[in-house]
């Protein structure tokens, strides 16, 4: 496999430069101003981003044992639709994956179906810690902790638990982050006051300002006292952001922080309209939050953009509160979004690019992914500027067939993706979808 890029202007590290990328195999060969290969298949690029594909460090593709909602076949390919060429999974599948067995087990799945390059989280319980400890970090993104609720085994609210877990694991310990107590409290209260028919637009006030704060503030100690690796998912709140600094690189950083796309996108204005289609857990707050979070987006308090890609079926999100599940799906539209965002001046090309696919890497260590340089995978996205996408029920690769976007019209398109150097995806449609690699790391922690 030879791929010539011809006249790409190439959003790289901070800069955009027109300029020619040879793909050979599974790897970039050559990047200059002007390339010529006659054994390569040549693609003209004139007006068109070249940028590497993102690396969303928090999906949940729901298989094993959810499987009506989602799989790793259908979400992947949804992924690669969407410029995700790489992606780190959940462990609150069915069963949990908390033993290194059925962590074993996802892997293997992904092995024969995913379209995308995949890691999966080993998950952590109250009662699962030795292991925990057997997780290798080489070929493994994180473990992950919810100090909230979640399926299955997984709340982990022991205090000897969560110190343990701090003090003893050696690698990214990731948290989604809400204190039990105080969500518990809240949702019986609004449960007096209005049965199963609570409106949509208490869900913030449900799981609180103070829910989160309280959660992420603890793992934050938690880490300062252990020394540990700390990686906060899905920052919700602007009050979470003084527990966050800028001034020490990415690369040397103890503790980071993720926002996702929904909590940029979406406010509680939204909710009257939208209902439980943006019933996410953190919940989707005020506007002023969503502003603090671009703020610390853009002077990285916060490190990385994510999605937290969590599908349910329409019939599931369609039931009333305490019934509808949280979460949706977002990897399909997650980098147009950004770039929409982009188009309206809130944050740079390069910083998209810097959010979604550097800091990633960097964060987790990622090997060989997440830049455009001689040698690394070449897992590459070429995106239109001149050509919209509109969301809509026939052009939706989610198994569950929705999208929280639907009706949005995009300024860009996801024009072509290449995994591993494979062209996986060209003008809507999947062309190679069981390239993705597992991905291996090379870390500090």
């Amino acid at each position: 496999m030879k791929y010539l890029l011809k006249q790409a202007t190439i959003i790289n590290e901070g800069v955009s430069k027109v300029g020619d990328v040879l793909i050979h195999n599974d790897r970039i060969e050559k990047i200059a101003d002007t390339i010529a290969d006659a054994s390569a298949t040549e693609i003209n690029c004139e007006g068109k981003y070249l940028v590497p594909g993102s690396i969303d460090d928090q999906v949940h593709f729901r298989e094993p044992g959810l499987t009506h909602k989602a799989d790793i076949q259908s979400e992947s390919r949804a992924a690669i639709a969407g410029g995700v060429t790489s992606f780190m999974e959940m462990p609150n599948t069915v069963p949990n994956a908390l033993t290194q067995e059925l962590l074993a087990d996802k892997y293997a799945i992904a092995a024969q179906s995913s379209a995308a390059n995949y890691s999966f989280f080993m998950g952590a319980s109250n009662d699962n810690i030795e292991e925990v400890l057997k997780t290798n970090p080489n070929d493994v993104c994180g473990i992950k902790v919810f100090m909230g609720s979640s399926t299955g085994n997984m709340l982990v609210d022991e205090p000897t638990t969560l110190n343990k877990i701090f003090s003893e694991v050696p690698m990214l310990i990731a948290t989604h982050c809400e204190d039990e107590t105080t969500v518990r409290k809240n949702l019986e209260l609004y449960r007096e006051k209005y049965g199963e028919d609570v409106p949509m637009k208490y869900h913030p006030v449900i799981r609180s300002e103070e829910a989160c704060y309280l959660s992420s503030s603890m793992a934050v100690a938690l880490a300062k006292k252990h020394n540990a690796r700390l990686h906060v998912l899905h920052i919700s709140t602007a009050k979470e952001l003084s527990l966050f600094e800028n001034k020490t690189p990415l690369s040397e950083k103890r503790i980071t922080a993720e926002a996702c796309v929904h909590h940029l996108w979406f406010s509680e204005e939204d909710y009257d309209q939208k209902g439980t289609f943006i019933k996410w857990n953190p919940a989707v707050k005020k506007a002023a939050d969503r502003e603090a979070i671009w703020k610390a987006v853009l002077d990285n308090r916060i490190d990385v953009i994510a999605t937290d890609h969590a599908p349910h079926t329409l019939e599931e999100k369609s039931q009333s509160y305490f019934k509808a599940p949280s979460g949706g799906p977002l990897v399909q539209h997650a980098l147009l979004a950004l770039l929409e965002k982009s188009k309206q001046g809130i944050i740079s090309k390069e910083r998209v690019i810097e959010k979604t696919a550097h800091a990633p890497s960097v964060l987790f260590g990622v090997e060989n992914r997440g830049f455009i340089r001689e040698g690394y995978f070449a897992d590459l996205v070429i995106i239109d500027p001149s050509t919209s996408t509109k969301v809509q029920k026939d052009n939706i690769l989610y198994k569950c067939g929705w999208s929280p976007f639907e009706g949005i019209t995009f300024s860009h398109s996801i024009e072509k993706t290449f995994v591993n150097g494979v062209l996986a995806f060209d003008n809507g449609k999947i062309l190679n979808e069981k390239n993705g690699k597992r991905l291996t790391f090379n870390r500090k922690d």
